[in-house]
């Protein structure tokens, strides 16, 4: 079972590259997901067949949808600029036009209910200071929900965030799970950055542009390595009846949680306040 997905370490070509496909027969989350590569100048038109979510990763768009056009929208970081993202359902028709190269990523589900185009812009998308105060700080990182059964509309499927992983610390921790398919896909703050994902009790060693698929509601607990400041993006797909909400924290970790938990220190080494 193909989980993790490496052969995009190099880059992306221009165009659309495919990294997940809906109803492919290897570990299908029924999430598609992929990258798009835009020249200067270069213009890009979707008659949108899914529900689709249109997430700038780099470089300056103008957006044009019924009901949204856009003036200039521009990312330089990704780790310290939060999201600008386009939300669309089935039957409508997007044009993406690049005022300098640009990149976005592509999500999309089964989902032909309509609502309103949504575009959300980095002040709806703050900075959440998760874990400050847990553990030392051990696993205090920036975690950005785009949309949710919070803002989204309510006929919408996907879920969609970020995850800003500090140097020689955890993400997505206490472990959790949920039922819902979920997607991360990597970037680093340096291209030899890398990482370590669990999936349950399988580790594994994430790089930049890496893909993995977390299934069948295992705990997928992150670590970024000392020196390197791991960015993820998440995708999750609501399931018919059972959407995602809060996940669920692995009993034997939750006393990570409380804000007094008492932690082993060496001795002669004093606890961070």
């Amino acid at each position: 079972m193909t989980l993790h997905i490496t052969s995009h370490r190099s880059g992306f070509p221009l165009g659309y590259t495919a990294i997940t496909r809906i109803g492919e027969p290897d570990a299908d989350a029924g999430i598609e997901f992929g990258v798009l590569e835009l020249a200067e100048g270069q213009s890009c038109r979707f008659d949108v067949t899914r529900e689709t979510a249109f997430l700038l990763m780099e470089g300056t768009i103008g957006l044009h949808v019924e009901g949204v056009t856009t003036a200039p929208l521009t990312r330089t970081s990704l780790f310290d600029e939060s999201a600008t993202c386009l939300h669309v359902s089935a039957g409508q028709r997007v044009a993406i036009d690049a005022r300098g190269g640009a990149q976005l990523t592509m999500f999309a589900v089964d989902n032909d209910r309509r609502f309103e185009a949504r575009l959300y812009l980095p002040k709806d998308v703050p900075n959440e200071h998760r874990g400050k105060g847990q553990v030392a700080d051990a696993c205090y990182r920036f975690v950005r929900t785009i949309f949710d059964r919070r803002n989204a509309p309510e006929a919408a499927n996907l879920v969609l965030g970020e995850v800003i992983t500090f140097p020689g610390r955890w993400s997505s921790y206490p472990p959790h799970h949920h039922a819902q398919p979920e997607i991360y896909h990597y970037r680093f703050t340096r291209p030899e950055g890398f990482g370590h994902a669990e999936l349950g009790d399988t580790v594994l060693k994430v790089r930049q542009y890496d893909t993995v698929k977390i299934l069948d509601g295992v705990d997928h607990p992150q670590c970024a390595a000392p020196g390197y400041g791991m960015y993820y993006l998440w995708v999750i797909r609501h399931l018919p009846g059972d959407p995602y909400g809060i996940p669920e924290f692995t009993a034997e970790h939750r006393w990570t949680l409380e804000r007094d938990a008492r932690m082993w220190q060496p001795r002669g080494v004093a606890a961070e306040p």
